[in-house]
């Protein structure tokens, strides 16, 4: 029987299951998947996949962070907390989590996608985007350079793609580790395995 303030055993199972799989998935996506795509896919067709991709992934990020963080704060009411360097530790790493996910899901990801469709409108236009995967044929012969250097709306929308899709894979990365401590924290205090 769990003592005042202890989560039970399904809130621990729960906790594991849920951060567990949040992790695993994030480390899926972030290293495994998108590279796997990029190299075996044409540039359009790997952008219409993340969008695909992406969305779910991060709401799922979202729900995830949040379910964690909601055993967390039901089993330490902050009132209740005595802010010990683990609790601290874990509210903060949770709460960042939240966030990160939040921020990726709601405001990140749709703002790089639109201007991910915007990029690839304008290459459609000169007819890039369809081609295999991998480098350039010839060197010296990349029509997106060559397109970067032409036309200086599509160099400004690619600098927005560019800024977008690194803070949202900034966020990623936070939220990996997060829940990498996390787990790790949560791996340090099982009982016995």
């Amino acid at each position: 029987m769990a003592s005042e303030g202890e989560p039970g055993g399904l809130a621990k199972v729960v906790q594991v299951l849920v951060l567990s799989g949040a992790w695993g998935m994030q480390v899926w996506v972030t290293f495994i998947s998108g590279f796997v795509l990029f190299r075996g896919l044409p540039r359009h067709t790997f952008g219409l996949v993340q969008s695909k991709l992406f969305p779910f992934y991060f709401h799922v990020s979202l729900v995830c962070a949040a379910i964690s963080l909601g055993i967390f704060l039901f089993h330490h009411p902050l009132v209740k907390l005595s802010f010990t360097l683990a609790e601290a530790g874990q509210l903060g790493l949770l709460a960042l989590s939240l966030s990160l996910s939040g921020l990726n899901a709601r405001w990140l990801e749709p703002k790089t996608t639109a201007a991910m469709w915007a990029l690839q409108a304008m290459e459609k236009e000169r007819g890039l985007g369809g081609e295999p995967p991998g480098p350039p044929q010839a060197q010296g012969q990349d029509p997106y350079r060559r397109l970067r250097e032409q036309d200086p709306k599509y160099r400004a929308l690619r600098q927005t793609f560019f800024h977008y899709h690194g803070l949202s894979s900034l966020c990623n990365l936070g939220n990996l580790l997060s829940n990498g401590i996390c787990l790790a924290f949560l791996a340090l205090h099982l009982q016995s395995l």
